[in-house]
């Protein structure tokens, strides 16, 4: 049965592992409230990703809060991602209704309205767990390259037959960049451009992989001073080469090229090196977060909600579930945003008790 209400106490937008942790943890506490899925079923975004796609994280650390995988020590593909998603949605009822896009948020007295698909909704609090790989960035110089250049962003890849016949330029040396090249390497010369992330070497996550995801959950947070270091330099950098090197790359026949600086003649330059000209650019660029639709909501440079553990102070009601380092470097993994999620459904149900004691 859908809901069919105008008016929630709480209004979760997104359904993936951010928006489900946080309906979990609203359902343990007994709260009111709704999940909005702009998808027609529950993991249709994971479903969408290139076909190879595995986690990096084995799937004990990769489980949403009340729901563990049955083999701890697997790496879950994509569609057992989304299928597990869709199952945890389930298992919880959870109450989510489908194909419903907020195109708007904005404050409304002591509440907020909800501009959706499905028309305007209300709520006394609202919970944005669209995460921040919404929108795909692109270098403004992108639309310099010549036409006949093809382009397509990361999160339009899907495998390489997919990919015409050519030379590809693959821009962006992190994980998603670095994994994609190499599988192109087998059908197709490929250049990867981009400054590398670190690379923890699997030997380590053999021996101490325990100990390094116990490191990056509990003392990689902005609790710590360390973790208050490193936070910055995360959202500039992204994260650590994991189960892939840049040695691995290479071997694959991958060429590495420093990073693009620009366009010239409608191809691709890098200072200091010639590139190439591609057939295919594939943009490894990552994402912004385009929360443009939210009325009035604090943005740092990098457009992500001044919202410290997910409160939005100058904003009462207003939360965030799934950002980067929104308290520590695991609150965007599907092991590490049931904590998130926990702490802002405690303030959830702490500004009802407050206003029902009014």
């Amino acid at each position: 049965m859908v809901d069919s209400r105008t008016h929630f106490p709480t209004i979760v937008i997104g359904a993936g592992q951010a928006g489900l942790a946080t309906g979990y943890h609203l359902a343990e506490r007994g709260e009111d409230f709704v999940i909005l899925n702009a998808e027609a079923r529950v993991g249709d975004e994971w479903r969408r990703r290139w076909d190879s796609l595995l986690l990096f994280t084995p799937a004990r650390h990769s489980a949403l809060p009340g729901l563990p995988h049955p083999d701890p020590r697997a790496f879950l593909s994509k569609n057992e991602i989304a299928d597990y998603l869709e199952r945890y949605a389930q298992q919880f009822e959870l109450p989510v209704r489908h194909g419903v896009t907020v195109t708007g948020v904005a404050r409304s007295g002591d509440g907020f309205t909800v501009t959706t698909s499905a028309g305007v909704l209300t709520a006394e609090s609202v919970v944005v767990a669209t995460g921040a790989t919404t929108t795909p960035a692109v270098p403004g110089f992108a639309s310099e390259l010549d036409a006949d250049i093809r382009q397509l962003h990361s999160s339009e890849y899907r495998n390489p037959g997919s990919v015409p016949p050519g030379t590809v330029l693959v821009v962006g040396a992190g994980t998603s960049g670095a994994e994609i090249a190499l599988e192109l390497a087998a059908s197709h010369p490929v250049f990867l451009a981009g400054r590398p992330t670190p690379h923890i070497p699997d030997a380590l996550l053999a021996v101490a992989g325990e100990l390094y995801w116990a490191f990056i959950y509990r003392v990689l947070t902005s609790a710590t001073p360390i973790g208050r270091k490193v936070g910055p330099k995360f959202h500039s950098r992204g994260g650590p080469l994991i189960r892939i090197s840049m040695k691995q790359v290479q071997a694959a026949g991958v060429s590495l090229l420093p990073r693009l600086t620009g366009v010239e003649g409608g191809a691709p330059i890098a200072e200091g090196v010639s590139v190439p000209r591609p057939d295919t650019v594939i943009w490894a660029t990552g994402f912004r977060p385009g929360l443009e639709w939210i009325e009035g909501v604090p943005l740092d440079a990098g457009g992500l909600p001044d919202a410290p553990r997910g409160v939005v102070a100058s904003m009462p009601g207003l939360f965030f579930v799934g950002m980067p380092f929104q308290f520590g470097l695991t609150s965007q993994l599907l092991g590490g945003v049931g904590r998130d999620a926990g702490y802002v459904a405690e303030r959830i149900a702490e500004r009802r008790s407050v206003v029902a004691a009014v």
